[in-house]
């Protein structure tokens, strides 16, 4: 590597090797003869491969197939093999060995550097690997894509707290767990954590999943009672103590019984506390002081710089910061090429799948944000057994879909979806939402029989007055 800014040590530098980061990478150099370099402090493929998407979607899915067969009639379903649960999560997160994803970065032409970045002036990046220094120049772009780090609140930090690392990758199984959160995190660690034998208690400050309308909180808080979760809500944490904290290790339990003492006096002891309360942006320790940047929402006056993924302050979703990152790669290669970059779309929506039980998929607008806006908008919901379809997926299928309708334009602006197969239900929606697909255009799209698509003609069906 040269710290001669003449001669650039590669045209893209992209700070974070998480999901936004490599696809930054690929997008800004694919086809061409451009370079890139990808500078990371941990595992290439970052929290999502690691430590949050795809081993949490690993823990869950066996026990949503489970729960599906017990449904049905004439199945049996045997206890629960925690080992072989464990050694899925193991299998899919490659055992915390990142070695195919840098074989994927070299075959993509990417270079991979060991250590943490910083901006050090114009596309100036020092790497740190354990205090042997690098800088690192970029002739076209650099890229931050840093993630997000887990935002535990004071009263907790003095516990040595599990946060979804932990839960993640957890080795030890504590006897008793509290879950201090109503989140995604919070809602399917406790799905799991149950399922392995922990006593699961969630202290949730207002509702569980919050952002999502009412009745969607309320199912899912329902299936975590039903699976042995005790589940409360309004609850306020005063304290919380631990004499024997101790760093054990990621997924172990981390010292003696942890104490919480709630606003009202009420007490609970257990053997270890989940915090899943929020993640915040990772800009800390980024130089960007040394440019002059003073807020990192703020990166619009230097044309060589992007951020993509959590760091970017939007929507903390991997697909998302995929997306966000084409978008940025695609601008960087256009630039680079002296042809236009593709054009922008200000109103893609963002569609969220929870895989809890039952499962939920949200895109667009919600009930509440739509009656927020002040638009002209109908909200449509049916029972999502109403499809017939969905029913033969589960004898006990039960949930809601609902759609809302701008009435102006007559286009589906958001929907929700509550019930089997929902995270993959959603994606309809999206489409018609990107689409600006009215009703009228939806009334031809023919669902088959008997898929679960055909709850999308039922609410077509209600919203026409059939």
């Amino acid at each position: 590597m040269t710290t001669d800014t003449a001669t650039p040590d590669a045209d893209i530098i992209v700070i974070g090797g998480g999901p936004a980061g490599e696809v930054a990478a690929q997008f800004a150099i694919s086809g061409s003869d451009r370079t890139a370099i990808i500078v990371e402090a941990e595992l290439l493929g970052g929290e999502c491969s690691y430590w949050a998407c795809m081993p949490s979607k690993a823990l869950l899915r066996p026990l949503e197939v489970a729960a599906a067969a017990r449904s049905l009639a004439g199945f049996e379903v045997s206890a629960l093999d925690s080992a072989a649960l464990l050694a899925r999560r193991d299998q899919w997160v490659s055992h915390y060995d990142d070695a195919g994803q840098r074989t994927w970065a070299t075959g993509a032409g990417i270079t991979v550097v060991d250590g943490r970045g910083r901006i050090d002036g114009e596309r100036r990046v020092v790497v740190d690997d354990g205090g042997a220094q690098t800088v690192l120049t970029a002739g076209l772009a650099v890229v931050l894509a840093t993630g997000s780090v887990v935002a535990v609140p004071d009263a907790l930090a003095a516990t040595h707290p599990w946060t979804s690392r932990d839960a993640t990758g957890v080795i030890e199984i504590p006897q008793s767990l509290v879950v201090i959160g109503g989140g995604v995190v919070a809602c399917e660690a406790a799905i799991w954590m149950s399922a392995l034998g922990s006593r699961v208690t969630m202290l949730v400050r207002s509702r569980v999943l919050t952002t999502l309308d009412d009745f969607v909180g309320d199912a899912v808080a329902e299936g975590l009672r039903a699976a042995g979760v005790a589940v409360r809500t309004g609850v306020v944490i005063d304290t919380a103590t631990r004499p024997e904290a101790a760093d054990t290790g990621v997924g172990r339990v981390h010292g003696g019984p942890v104490t919480i003492t709630l606003a009202d006096g009420q007490t609970l002891t257990a053997a270890e506390v989940l915090v899943a309360t929020g993640r915040r942006p990772a800009v800390e320790g980024l130089g960007l002081d040394t440019i002059g940047v003073g807020d990192p929402r703020d990166l619009a006056a230097h044309d060589w710089l992007y951020a993509v993924g959590d760091v970017s302050f939007g929507p903390m979703l991997t697909h998302w910061g995929k997306y966000q990152a084409r978008l940025v790669g695609q601008r960087i290669a256009a630039r680079a090429e002296g042809a236009t970059p593709p054009p922008q779309r200000p109103d893609v929506p963002v569609p969220q799948a929870v895989f809890t039980d039952p499962p939920v998929g949200s895109v667009g607008l919600t009930e509440r944000a739509a009656g927020r806006s002040g638009r002209a908008h109908s909200v449509i919901t049916q029972p999502m057994r109403s499809a017939s379809g969905i029913g033969l997926l589960r004898d006990d299928a039960g949930g809601t879909a609902q759609i809302v309708v701008d009435e102006a334009s007559r286009t589906i602006v958001g929907a929700t979806f509550v019930g089997p197969e929902a995270g993959e239900l959603i994606h309809s929606a999206t489409v018609a939402i990107v689409g600006r697909l009215t009703v009228d255009d939806l009334w031809h799209a023919v669902p088959s029989y008997p898929t679960g698509s055909e709850i999308w003609l039922r609410l077509l069906e209600k919203y026409f007055g059939y």
